[in-house]
């Protein structure tokens, strides 16, 4: 027989009301923390947010400083490489030597003024005709038809012109007497005056037809020489001009006088007087001069060249000159301001006008020049320099205003000129 050892205390199961035990205590909490202050918190923010920072900028100004000075270093291997020199005062411009156009007195081109076929031309190019010589023939057989048929029409219309006058003045005598209506009288007047209009008209028809009869006849227009020949015998002319179908037949120009135009610069333009005596040189006559006359001049100062155009008449009745050769023209000037001498390959030739690079610091400017003698190694600068001016000796094409330049200085021109040697 066994025996069961009970515990009072001990519930069973079965009972609702028993509470759960937890190991051996009966009962059991969490242990106790001391809470954290809120000053030192945000002072631990602070210092790692202050650490942060200083990390930060170590890390950003190395950096900053290496790209400042990266840049620095680019724009300095960027900048062009100059030698300048200052700008040396030159003796005042006295004489300007400029290209000058030769043109005719006179030139102009001949046309036809009636339709038909050449019948045949008298002067050939080279030659030397006076005004109103012949110089070619028209044959218009259609003009000569259109005239006869237009006389025609003129005797007609004459014969009823004279027949309604003489009606008219009939009706006029009766009508004083009552013989005739007023109304009839008044008719036969209106029929006369308008078969007079008529006449009127058909005389003018008339009139214009023998005008065009009469240019079957080309005559020179002034004294001058042909330079062009443009048609031949049996060739069908067209009555035109320039501007329509017209085909040229003589080109001629008048030489005896032949007129010089030059640009003369603005600042010398108080010196173009007219009735003044002007030197002309010209290739084909070498060592000679010859002595124009300044007639006239724009009086109108071109603003994109910035100067004077000029005209100068020389006479050219030996027929030595030729009309379309290129001349120079000597000028003799007053002298205006101070010149400069800097070398040819100082000029920068750009759309806005001629240029001369000059340094001041070290950026660049571009100064506007108007130049005068040119030797060919050297040229007067008239206008634009000053002489403090330090002037870029040979400029790179793309060199422009406002740009950073690296001034070379004696001992790298001359250990360049070493290194190049």
């Amino acid at each position: 027989m066994s025996t069961e050892h009970s515990n009072p205390t001990a519930t069973s199961p079965n009972q609702p009301n028993a509470a759960p035990t937890h190991g051996t205590s009966e009962h059991e909490s969490a242990p106790e923390q001391k809470p954290i202050r809120t000053s030192r918190g945000i002072a631990v923010v602070v210092i790692a947010v202050v650490v942060l920072a200083v990390l930060a900028v170590l890390g950003i100004l190395p950096r900053q400083h290496a790209l400042a000075a990266l840049d620095a270093s680019t724009r300095q291997l960027a900048a062009p490489s100059v030698i300048v020199a200052t700008a040396k005062p030159g003796a005042p411009v006295e004489e300007l030597n400029l290209p000058g156009n030769v043109t005719a007195y006179t030139d102009a081109p001949i046309y036809a003024r009636t339709p038909g076929y050449l019948s045949r031309w008298y002067f050939d190019i080279g030659a030397r005709v006076k005004r109103g010589a012949l110089l070619a023939e028209i044959a218009t057989p259609e003009v000569d038809s259109q005239l006869t048929q237009a006389e025609a029409d003129l005797g007609t219309a004459e014969a009823n012109a004279n027949n309604a006058r003489i009606q008219a003045d009939r009706y006029k005598g009766l009508v004083a007497s009552n013989s005739v209506s007023q109304q009839d009288t008044d008719t036969y007047t209106n029929l006369a005056t308008s078969t007079a209009a008529q006449v009127r008209s058909a005389l003018a028809n008339v009139q214009r037809l023998r005008d065009l009869k009469s240019f079957e006849k080309i005559y020179a227009p002034f004294d001058g020489v042909i330079t062009a020949r443009n048609i031949d015998t049996g060739q069908l002319i067209d009555a035109g001009s320039a501007a329509g179908a017209g085909k040229e037949l003589f080109h001629m120009q008048a030489v005896q006088t032949l007129r010089i135009y030059t640009s003369l610069p603005a600042i010398f333009s108080g010196s173009a007087k007219v009735g003044a005596s002007v030197d002309v040189s010209f290739p084909e006559n070498p060592g000679q001069l010859t002595h124009g006359k300044l007639v006239r001049t724009s009086d109108s100062i071109d603003p994109v060249s910035r100067t004077l155009l000029v005209e100068i008449d020389v006479d050219n009745r030996g027929g030595k000159l030729l009309a379309g050769s290129l001349a120079q023209v000597h000028f003799k000037v007053a002298p205006v301001g101070t010149a400069f001498i800097v070398p040819v390959s100082a000029l920068i030739f750009r759309a806005e006008g001629l240029r001369v690079a000059t340094v001041k610091g070290s950026i660049a400017h571009m100064a506007p020049v108007t130049i005068g003698e040119d030797d060919g190694r050297t040229v007067q600068i008239n206008t634009g320099l000053t002489k403090d001016d330090l002037v870029i000796q040979d400029p790179p094409d793309s060199l422009i205003d406002g740009e950073q330049v690296h001034v070379l200085t004696p001992d790298e021109v001359r250990t360049a000129s070493q290194g190049g040697n």
